[in-house]
């Protein structure tokens, strides 16, 4: 079953003509029990040599703008307790380490699904200080630097106890049609994974490289602002970034890529 997988991977390399790509790929994984994709890999797989080699580049990915930026906010004294990130967390490189990777969780204190931008704003309300905006370049660099510490390091969300039923809620909403080409995120990311669309090939919809820098976006961006982006195409009415439909929703996808590599800041196209 892998050699078919990675094979099905190399006739889409082969038709970009990518004669050199499969170099390049990242490694094809058994999914957890339960998952229903039984194998997963990373949409970096399904980008085209000349996108993985900005993204495998530290000095040509453009995420790294951000990356700098979260760096800077780590350290810079904001609010009325006149404290940093670094005041109560210190090194990030060693504080943060692996935190990304079990992100969106449960939080008992919140009684529901928490994820990194919302995190970082509970933590800024901590501090006194103003909250960022979500999709700001501030909540983006501050995001993408914290999961940058867990770079290389397996996504491992867990889904017990409470937070089975934001799971089942988040699995409910990734099958469900809506819209009025009344379509289910499954269809894209699970039923025509590896089908070329719109000049493109679907991917599994992977949420291991976000925040990622996307080249239609000529920015960063967040993954509810992709899940904002898919409901557009299908025309159906999106949520409000940080609402409770995508947070669940982002608990139940990035599961379904538990074990794959952080790839934060990932390039895609």
């Amino acid at each position: 079953m892998r050699l078919l997988k990675l094979t099905g991977l190399a006739a889409i390399a082969l038709a970009l003509g990518l004669t050199s790509a499969l170099a390049a790929q990242k490694p094809v994984i058994k999914a957890e029990p339960g998952n229903p994709l039984g194998e997963i890999y990373s949409g970096y797989n399904m980008r085209d040599a000349k996108t993985q080699a900005m993204q495998d580049d530290d000095f040509d990915n453009p995420g790294f703008l951000w990356i700098e930026q979260g760096a800077s906010l780590w350290d810079k004294v904001d609010g009325e307790d006149g404290k940093s990130c670094a005041s109560c967390h210190g090194k990030a490189e060693e504080s943060m380490k692996g935190v990304g990777a079990k992100f969106p969780k449960y939080v008992a204190a919140k009684k529901n699904i928490v994820n990194l931008e919302l995190q970082v704003n509970d933590c800024r309300k901590l501090m006194k200080a103003k909250p960022f905006k979500y999709e700001s370049n501030e909540m983006m660099g501050t995001v993408a630097y914290v999961k940058y510490q867990s770079r290389g390091m397996p996504v491992n969300v867990t889904i017990d106890g409470e937070a089975k039923k934001h799971w089942e809620a988040g699995k409910e909403f990734f099958y469900q049609r809506r819209g009025q080409l009344d379509m289910a995120c499954s269809h894209c990311h699970e039923k025509y994974q590896g089908v070329h669309i719109r000049s493109d090939y679907l991917s599994q919809g992977q949420a291991n490289g976000f925040p990622l820098f996307r080249l239609k976006w000529q920015n960063m961006g967040t993954l509810h602002r992709r899940f904002t982006g898919c409901n557009k195409n299908i025309r159906a009415q999106p949520y409000k970034r940080g609402s409770q439909e995508y947070l669940d929703l982002e608990l139940y996808v990035t599961w379904r890529g538990n074990g794959l590599p952080i790839e934060t800041p990932a390039v895609r196209q």
